[in-house]
């Protein structure tokens, strides 16, 4: 299929700040090889950076949590026949669409795609399965199972790894399974600006404060590396989310409010500059596909330690490219902070990640997977 036969339709759910730019870098990728394409989301501003000839169209939903779990059911409910309203009326030309940001796991848009004979991709972000170590409530269970039903109605599914077919138990379906991801990064911004050398033994987490991200534990494991001993160590928290009270709540409750920064949500904009600040970035989720932020960091020279969910272990080996734990408990975030930041070879394994993702995650070379992609279905 050539260009000028590409007519493309991505779907997702409404999204927030951290969705933003996944969303915005598929659609960049995506118009570079179609004619047109159709974005069906929610509420939030793209950046559409990469200039093409394709014509873009974004189509935004407006959406609110429900008050209550009846409220929410029937807010789902009606986002879902919404959705599946705007795929009749807008897509009608589009020959493909894909289902990005657990979009997957809305039953009635996925069989209203099938019924309108187009084909069907997943992109798979993350395990939706994997959130219930976390998050095991009853719209986590009702996802799971959309999900399962799903995957039958799928052409192709998309994962960002091999290893995640075992991981992410997509093994009954491998014969839809295609490799590739929508991560790029613009290394003009993403930079070193401060040498690692330079900076000050600053530890901490950015992103979503939710569940699935482990950042509790991260807060858990504070008062065992800020002992007495250790007072040349700074923590920084950054990001916005469900979790922030308790956090806050917990800091206190530990005597840490002065010595734990915590900057609210970051803009993609400011991003550069606090991972300039940073001589290590933790990542201790329970689920992940491959963060964005964990590449974003290793542009700037600041070394991530991470656990190995995911597609992470392609990307950090330990030692080489960054630090990997076995598990989020408290006790292993501890003992691998200080690991790390004692580690005497940290500017090197700095150097190494920094030359990885800048030959890997390039605009460039992130379009010639998809262009693979689109030449196979």
């Amino acid at each position: 299929m050539n260009k000028r036969q590409q007519n493309i339709g991505i779907i997702t759910p409404p999204i927030k700040n951290a969705g933003v730019s996944p969303l915005s870098n598929l659609v960049n990728i995506i118009s570079s090889l179609s004619n047109s394409v159709w974005v069906i989301t929610g509420n939030t501003n793209l950046r559409l950076v990469k200039k093409t000839n394709s014509d873009i169209h974004i189509c935004k939903i407006q959406y609110s949590i429900g008050s209550n779990r009846f409220f929410t059911i029937l807010k789902n409910i009606h986002l879902q026949f919404v959705i599946s309203y705007k795929l009749i009326k807008y897509m009608k030309k589009s020959n493909i669409l894909i289902y990005f940001l657990d979009s997957h796991a809305y039953i009635l848009p996925v069989f209203t795609g099938r019924l309108l004979r187009k084909k069907i991709i997943f992109l798979l972000a993350a395990s939706i399965s994997g959130s219930t170590k976390s998050n095991d409530n009853f719209f986590t269970t009702v996802s799971i199972f959309s999900e399962s039903m799903n995957f039958k109605l799928a052409d192709y599914i998309i994962v960002y790894s091999p290893i995640l077919v075992e991981k992410w138990n997509l093994q009954n379906y491998a014969y839809k399974i295609l490799i590739a991801h929508e991560h790029f990064l613009c290394l003009d911004k993403f930079r070193v600006k401060i040498n690692l050398n330079d900076r000050l033994s600053l530890f901490g987490y950015i992103g979503r404060l939710s569940g699935e991200k482990g950042v509790e534990k991260f807060v858990q494991a504070l008062p065992a590396i800020l002992g007495n001993q250790r007072k040349d160590f700074h923590v920084m928290i950054g990001g916005d989310g469900p979790l922030r009270s308790e956090i806050e709540k917990c800091l206190l409750e530990q005597s840490l409010v002065g010595q734990v920064e915590m900057t609210g949500w970051i803009s993609h904009e400011d991003l550069p500059n606090y991972l300039n600040r940073m001589k290590l970035l933790v990542i201790p989720s329970y689920s992940e596909g491959l963060p964005n932020i964990m590449l974003e960091a290793m542009a700037c020279g600041t070394p991530v330690l991470a656990t190995p969910v995911g597609a992470i272990p392609d990307i950090i080996k330990d030692g080489e490219t960054g630090f990997i734990m076995e598990n989020n408990s408290p006790v292993c975030i501890t003992e691998n902070i200080i690991r790390a930041l004692g580690d005497s070879n940290l500017e090197n394994i700095a150097m190494n990640a920094k030359k990885l993702v800048e030959k890997e995650f390039t605009f460039e070379s992130t379009v010639m997977q998809w262009k693979k992609i689109f030449d196979e279905i």
